[in-house]
């Protein structure tokens, strides 16, 4: 069975980074999953899911729907026939290193849970296959209400160094306790912007802090100029600074310069 690790906190904290770099360090076989309807992570990746004749889930379900209209069946009635094929086929992308699949943009005004329902009913079987499967959330704990992913192993909580990121850290402990969202570690991740002396606030949490992302000029420069961030030097700060974070955490990792 994979271990189910999820990536989660406010905007703009760093969390599609994280997995990123994180999955430079794990093995294959190994699921990225991205829940962002902001699409970012394929980016970072360096996929055109479009090029590679992929779909996200939102779309393929959208088209599964147009091409059954008259049929008289809805979304729901259509997921037990179309599931696998739709997941496996249109949608999964997959490489050497990792496969890939996106949540994609709303499916209608306002509603998330079609997509939300295909994606969770596959998770079961999807992650047979793999070693690791990696959850990319969006901002905030929106994530957590849809409960796409109830049974997670590692739940990473990236933060920065501001009172409501601070706050951030009860309110997913709450929220998961009262959803019924089950995890077995949950871990303190600081960005870059953290110092030595805003890092305290982390290190007297309750929750195990395992340490910063370092600050790396580069991963700014690849995200403007479109360049994947998996292309980053063996010695990026913010890469080796995720290595040791997994460490921390207890993961085997794969070394990257073997001697």
């Amino acid at each position: 069975m994979a271990r189910v690790i999820v990536s989660t906190g406010r905007g703009g904290v760093g969390k599609s980074t994280f997995v990123v770099l994180a999955s430079r360090y794990l093995k294959p076989p190994k699921l990225l999953i991205d829940l962002d309807p902001d699409e970012s992570l394929a980016d970072m990746l360096g996929i055109d899911l479009s090029q590679e004749g992929k779909k996200n889930i939102s779309s393929a379900l959208y088209d599964i729907i147009q091409e059954n209209k008259g049929a008289g069946r809805t979304g729901y009635d259509l997921l037990s026939d179309v599931l696998q094929s739709a997941i496996q086929g249109d949608c999964l992308y997959r490489s050497p290193e990792f496969d890939l699949i996106t949540l994609g943009t709303k499916f209608t005004v306002g509603c998330y849970c079609a997509p939300d329902a295909v994606l969770k009913d596959s998770i079961p079987t999807l992650v047979e296959d793999y070693e690791e499967v990696i959850v990319d959330s969006p901002a905030g704990l929106e994530h957590f209400n849809r409960k796409v992913v109830v049974d997670i192993d590692d739940l990473f909580v990236i933060l920065d160094p501001s009172e409501k990121s601070i706050k951030h850290i009860k309110r997913v402990t709450d929220i998961t306790r009262e959803l019924k969202v089950s995890y077995k570690h949950l871990y303190l991740i600081g960005n870059h912007r953290f110092t030595e002396e805003t890092e305290e606030y982390l290190r007297s949490a309750r929750e195990a802090y395992l340490g910063k992302i370092d600050y790396d000029p580069d991963i700014r420069q690849y995200n403007l100029e479109g360049k994947p961030l998996l292309e980053l030097p063996e010695d990026s700060p913010a890469s080796l600074s995720v290595r040791r974070i997994l460490v921390e955490a207890g993961y085997r990792i794969r070394d990257r310069n073997p001697t």
